[in-house]
């Protein structure tokens, strides 16, 4: 599962991505600087499994891992191929949810490409490029299925659809925001547009609000209200503080979090969010050998499940032995659990829980 970086020059998407992934994606005062993407493959934060390793002493510890591309920057035209924008929507349709960094903060150190800071704007500028990129897509789709009705007179519902996000895009909405039915979307989803897939909007704010968002952040206050009505997630993060924070080891970080009383990062937030954005969830194994997070996908069932680790566990599947992680931690051991009944034996048509923690028996 992939994640776009995206947002208009400056307003400090490569600082946040250089940050996720302690990658080196350039980040300099002017736009452009990122001309290819930059793909970071980054884990996701997971205290359960940090337990599970202070329990089991493991030789291995695996975390479920996302991958994030910082993709070049965008400017107004480039839908017509402005600035960076053919290769930019080029690489932008290939991941599965957007990250769009916006900027809320002011400093006249770090220049805008529009000349003064608005994220409302900047958001509406870039979505606005990817609905004319949308259309021009859906068209080619509309004329193609025409030419097939003269021939199937049954694609003429498929065209009356087409058309109707068509519409929807004509008036300035994105695809997410048309509320379309299973069948709909199901339509479109070869098509791969990209106002159809799932966003989350990273708020920059500057190094003052690095702990707490200021009430009185207009710019904030503007993207969160945006987001509450697209029913969008909005996550504050400073950029900056976050590339601080990517450079210390575990004790220092553990400690300058705490200097700024942060429990959490906002780059921790944001990962564990476009996870669940993508609709993952993580079971786990645990032993002295390893102890992993799987990813698999919300509603996967027992068998598939297995098949992440070994196409035989899949083929061969018996049955599933599961217990809770908050069973496994308040029994304090796998013995503990089997002594009070507490491991469940699961078989074909199971659906995986999020913190699930499993063995899989199996024979082939």
């Amino acid at each position: 599962m992939k994640l776009g970086i995206v947002g208009l020059p400056n307003v400090g998407k490569s600082t946040l991505f250089n940050a996720l992934t302690g990658g080196g994606a350039e980040s300099a005062n002017y736009p452009f600087c990122t001309i290819d993407p930059n793909v970071g493959i980054v884990p996701v934060p997971d205290r359960r499994l940090d337990r599970l390793a202070e329990m089991y002493s493991p030789e291995l510890y695996t975390p479920a891992t996302i991958e994030f591309v910082d993709i070049a920057g965008l400017v107004k035209g480039a839908s017509e191929g402005e600035g960076l924008g053919n290769k930019f929507l080029s690489n932008i349709r290939d991941c599965d949810a957007i990250v769009h960094v916006l900027r809320c903060f002011e400093n006249d150190d770090i220049i805008h490409v529009d000349g003064s800071v608005d994220p409302i704007r900047d958001l509406e500028t870039i979505n606005l490029e990817l609905i004319l990129s949308d259309m021009e897509m859906l068209e080619r789709r509309i004329d193609k299925t025409k030419k097939l009705m003269k021939g199937d007179k049954t694609l003429a519902r498929e065209v009356e659809i087409l058309e109707k996000i068509y519409k929807g895009l004509e008036d300035g909405k994105t695809v997410r925001a048309l509320g379309l039915d299973e069948d709909e979307a199901a339509l479109i989803a070869d098509v791969n547009l990209i106002t159809a897939k799932p966003v989350i909007y990273a708020a920059n704010v500057g190094e003052d609000e690095a702990a707490q968002v200021s009430p009185d952040n207009a710019f904030y206050n503007a993207i969160a209200e945006r987001a509450a009505a697209e029913g969008t997630e909005v996550i504050p993060v400073c950029a900056g503080i976050e590339a601080e924070i990517a450079e210390l080891e575990p004790e220092e970080k553990a400690m300058f979090l705490a200097d700024l009383g942060i429990e959490d990062s906002g780059l921790s937030r944001l990962i564990k969010k476009s996870y669940s954005l993508l609709g993952l969830i993580s079971y786990l194994t645990a032993g002295p050998k390893e102890v992993r997070a799987w990813t698999i996908k919300k509603g996967t069932k027992a068998p598939q499940a297995a098949g992440k680790i070994h196409s035989d566990f899949e083929r061969g599947f018996i049955r599933a032995e599961i217990v809770s992680y908050d069973d496994l931690i308040a029994c304090g051991s796998m013995a503990a659990v089997k002594e009070r009944g507490l491991l469940r034996s699961e078989g074909k048509e199971y659906v995986m829980q999020d913190g699930d923690v499993v063995l899989f028996r199996f024979n082939v």
